[in-house]
């Protein structure tokens, strides 16, 4: 007589061993209809899975996020059943759900093409409508390579044979289709329903080794309710139209050439952009008291075997020997530069807590399958601080971080952030005392803020755990950029000591701190939040002063001299056209104002102002229109009326 306890606390006894299904139908026929799998106590089981002991149960709906996940999970096997019934000559590989979908590998000859894609979808729903009940065979792993072989599949039979001998494999049979999976699975077709669509196609790997054989990929994107998946196909339209890539080109901000796989070719304007990111980081760094520094682009391997980045990075790292057979690594990360900056000299705990700054290069080797514009490159600039400070100071400090990068990203327009919290990974250094201090410092810093987080298990650096800080941007996509990280190993390792107050010497603790993040994917992700119309204090170029008639040359160029020296970035637009092309190409460059001089403005020392997206103008006095585009130029929070608000703000934040 097991005993089912429901996520309510509620009990309920059945009089022998009860299924998951029955278990559902007993409390209602809504959630019987609804149900996709339970989880009995820890483990995710099929819906059909039968209980014999007392357990702890909970009814998963497509609702739940393992719910979609595993909607997700069967849209790759139905993929892959639609794909052997119409090119029964292909081979299945590997098929996972992921963020917003799935894929599935496939071995075939023939490439596929957009018009099979559709073809594959349509067999896809009728998978769907054919309801096919889906169930779990435990197989010997001899017998399951056997008959993948015979059936042709020698990718799955090399699958299956890598895992040990004597070992079961659970295979998924649904109609005539079978697939090596560990499950759990929907308990039919039908239940997956007919919110999904195939997206794309790509190349592929087998086993993401360029060693190996190039398969083709398809991805799809599937959704609990089919209104869902309306909306995140409009999502996918809006970002194809916001492509940081397209706009890059459109704007003239940057390009990506052969000769530099991974890196970026900065045009003026785009450079105008990164640099003013800078500008903007590093003012607000030094009002919070950092210090900036700068290290070595290329350092000894002893190093990162000494900071453990050689054991658990080398593969992403760059490395070259010179004719002393010295091996040397272009840096990863800016980490073991700043313990070397700290450790130069004596420090005392008067000393702590001390922060480091650096615009730090680093390069890291990318597979060229994953590089994405300014979103992943392999070399690329971070934001990067160390604080170093005592156990007691973690709190203070993590606090100060959390209201700087709220701060800031809120200047840049973005008030949606999400704070997620990763503890230790499997693959870590150090103690398990040291990462249980590290852990609670940190989230105990995040809780007395009364900021709201979500837990990330395992997903802590290798060195110790981390804060996270997700964006949201204006079509709803998130973006992880800003991260802190607590750590109590790598400064032990690199021989890093302060003198306390008892005359000692004690290892401080290392607070690694990066708020953009990658500024180059940083940029990218503004260029895509704001479709290339960046606000006017970020504009590459903030003012266009342009003519009406050749009359107004001379106050142009005034005008245009004059704001320049305000600190505006400004060009001049002097050619004999008319003054409605000249307004149409400046706002196709997306430049937030264009000032217009002719005869009149000229004869009363006026300006005629037009925003970017306005259709009308604003004819106002010329040091009228530099003091309000001048103040406009200042970041948000820098602003008169803001400045005050801002204050009163953080004050009231510090209590």
């Amino acid at each position: 007589m097991p005993q089912i306890t429901l996520p309510d606390g509620s009990v309920r006894e059945f009089d022998a061993p009860v299924r998951g299904d029955e278990i559902a139908a007993a409390i209602g026929k809504r959630l019987a209809k609804d149900a996709l799998a339970i989880r009995v106590d820890d483990d995710l089981r099929d819906l059909g899975t039968e209980i014999t002991d007392d357990a702890r149960v909970a009814i998963i709906t497509r609702d739940s996020n393992e719910g979609l996940e595993l909607l997700r999970h069967d849209a790759a096997h139905v993929m892959a059943e639609a794909v052997k019934e119409l090119y029964p000559e292909t081979q299945v590989t590997i098929g996972p759900a992921i963020e917003n979908g799935f894929y599935y590998d496939f071995a075939r000859e023939t490439p596929f093409t957009p018009e099979d894609l559709e073809a594959i979808e349509a067999r896809m729903h009728e998978i769907v409508e054919r309801d096919e009940a889906i169930a779990r065979e435990v197989w010997a792993r001899d017998r399951a390579v056997e008959f993948f072989r015979e059936q042709g599949e020698v990718y799955k039979a090399e699958i299956i044979a890598s895992i040990p001998e004597g070992e079961d494999v659970s295979l998924y049979r649904q109609g005539e289709f079978i697939d090596l999976c560990r499950g759990p699975h929907l308990p039919s077709t039908g239940r997956l329903g007919h919110a999904f669509r195939l997206t794309k196609l790509a190349g592929a790997y087998w086993r993401g080794d360029s060693a190996n054989e190039m398969l083709q990929r398809i991805y799809g994107t599937a959704w609990a309710h089919e209104k869902q998946l309306k909306t995140y196909l409009q999502q996918l339209e809006e970002a194809e139209k916001r492509d940081h890539r397209k706009l890059g080109r459109q704007l003239d901000l940057f390009h990506f050439a052969d000769e530099a796989v991974g890196s970026v070719f900065w045009h003026p304007r785009g450079w105008s952009l990164f640099q003013s990111l800078i500008d903007y980081m590093r003012e607000r760094q030094i009002e919070a008291g950092y210090h900036e520094i700068n290290t070595p682009d290329v350092m000894d391997r002893g190093l990162w075997e000494q900071s453990g980045h050689w054991q658990s990075y080398g593969e992403h790292m760059f490395v070259t020997e010179t004719a002393d057979e010295r091996v040397w690594a272009l840096k990863p990360m800016n980490c073991p530069g700043h313990v070397a900056v700290f450790r130069h000299g004596l420090k005392s705990y008067r000393d702590l807590p001390y922060r480091t700054a650096e615009f730090g290069k680093v390069h890291r080797y990318e597979p060229s399958g994953a590089l994405h514009g300014l979103l992943r490159v392999r070399h690329f600039t971070q934001d990067d601080a160390h604080i170093f400070c005592t156990e007691d100071q973690i709190t203070e400090e993590t606090i100060d971080v959390c209201r700087l990068v709220l701060s800031i990203y809120r200047d840049f327009g973005f008030e949606d952030v999400v704070i997620k919290f990763a503890d230790r990974p499997d693959n870590r250094i150090g103690s398990d005392e040291i990462w249980e201090k590290s852990e609670n410092a940190l989230r105990g810093a995040i809780e007395s803020m009364g900021l709201e987080y979500k837990y990330n298990p395992g997903e802590g650096a290798f060195y110790g755990p981390k804060i996270e800080f997700v964006l949201r941007d204006a079509i709803g996509r998130d973006w992880q950029c800003g991260t802190l990280q607590v750590d109590l190993n790598l400064p032990a390792r690199l021989g890093a000591t302060y003198i306390g107050e008892d005359g000692a010497k004690h290892v401080p603790v290392m607070l690694h701190r990066a708020l953009f993040g990658s500024l180059e994917r940083f940029t990218g992700i503004l260029i895509e939040h704001y479709a290339g119309a960046l606000p006017l204090w970020l504009a590459p170029m903030q003012v266009m002063v342009t003519t009406i008639t050749s009359d107004g040359d001379d106050y142009a160029l005034e005008v245009a001299s004059r704001m320049r020296a305000a600190g505006l970035r400004v060009d001049t637009d002097l050619r004999n056209e008319k003054i409605n092309y000249k307004v149409r190409e400046h706002s196709l460059q997306k430049i937030p104002a264009i000032v217009a001089v002719g005869n009149r403005e000229v004869e009363a020392r006026t300006v005629a102002v037009r925003r970017l997206g306005e259709k009308g103008q604003r004819v106002v006095g010329l040091d009228e229109a530099i003091a309000a585009l001048v103040e406009e130029a200042r970041p948000p929070s820098r602003r008169e009326g803001e400045a005050g608000a801002n204050a009163a703000a953080r004050k009231s934040a510090a209590g």
